[in-house]
């Protein structure tokens, strides 16, 4: 039997998934805004980061719209992380790019992030595994520590920024590996669980 448990009554097409779904369509913009000027740390880099921020925000307001009014469908819950991975990883990408990140790090959070993703739109034929807590702390860890890193806060605030920039990028990077493994486990788990029940 199916894992999927959606209600039928509840359409696909409600609010919180048009929102996330326009915050995917709306990713490459961001990017297209976040290298435009070249890393110059021009208007268009401050564009970029209040792009982002605004996105980011969408994800918590379709979350709550989506559990306040009992919108909650399998397909929101493979969307929403989707839209979350699609714009972060954009986001280490251009940073790297642009010569501020070390291709190293963007490597090893989009092999965790890709992974991940392709992992849970696999399993969806069998059981939608929504994210997990810690998956949800990395994801605000990234929240913060993207923005950090597109503001050009150091040449406005100080030197001192930079250090600040390194501290929530290191937390973030930590969280998304730590995360990565937490969801390996959790699955492992479930899976033993499933195959134990069958057994009995």
């Amino acid at each position: 039997m199916s894992g999927i448990s959606t209600p039928e009554h509840i359409s696909n097409w409600n609010a919180p998934n048009v929102i996330t779904g326009a915050r995917i369509l709306a990713t490459p913009f961001f990017i297209w805004m976040l290298l435009a000027d070249d890393g110059e740390m021009g208007p268009w880099r401050w564009a970029a980061g209040a792009f982002f921020v605004l996105a980011i925000a969408t994800d918590a307001w379709d979350g709550y719209l989506a559990r306040s009014r009992g919108l909650v469908t399998d397909l929101g819950k493979l969307l929403d992380p989707i839209a979350d991975k699609f714009l972060t990883g954009g986001a280490f990408v251009c940073l790297s790019i642009l010569g501020e990140l070390p291709w190293w790090i963007t490597a090893l959070v989009l092999i965790r992030e890709v992974g991940i993703t392709a992992h849970r739109l696999f399993e969806a034929r069998e059981v939608v595994v929504a994210a997990a807590w810690m998956g949800k702390l990395k994801t605000i860890a990234q929240s913060v520590a993207i923005p950090l890193a597109i503001f050009p806060f150091p040449e406005l605030l100080g030197s001192w920024m930079h250090v600040v920039n390194a501290i929530a990028m290191t937390i973030a990077v930590l969280l998304t590996v730590a995360s990565g493994i937490d969801y390996v486990v959790n699955f492992a788990r479930l899976r033993r669980g499933a195959g134990g029940g069958t057994g009995r």
